[in-house]
């Protein structure tokens, strides 16, 4: 398996924990939906979003265009994030260690992926 493989799928693994953890938020996940104001009725969005994500990268080992697509939405969904946290002055570990890690982390494997 090639190395830009291993990186959409330790990323969608990623994503579909995360997708787990929104079904019924978690408290950290709870708190951080709550911290940057997004309404409750968006919540029963986010595990849709993570697990088409996880699926669109699983995907992306077949078809290189999808995983730059999926690759390219996770960059810009955690900008949009980062966002969020700044407008709410939530400039804690939410801000700094989840949505920013992430953005690393999704950022590296766009990067990786365009490379391939």
């Amino acid at each position: 398996m090639s190395w830009p493989h291993l990186a959409l799928l330790a990323l969608a693994l990623v994503q579909l924990v995360d997708a787990v953890l929104s079904l019924r938020p978690v408290g950290f996940v709870r708190d951080c939906l709550t911290d940057v104001g997004l309404p409750r009725r968006w919540w029963r969005l986010l595990p849709v979003v993570k697990a088409a994500s996880a699926a669109g990268l699983v995907a992306g080992t077949r078809w290189h265009w999808l995983a730059v697509l999926t690759s390219a939405a996770l960059v810009l969904y955690f900008l949009l994030a980062i966002g969020a946290h700044v407008r709410a002055r939530d400039f804690g570990r939410n801000l700094f260690l989840n949505a920013s890690g992430m953005l690393v982390l999704c950022a590296a494997v766009l990067v990786i992926t365009l490379s391939a």
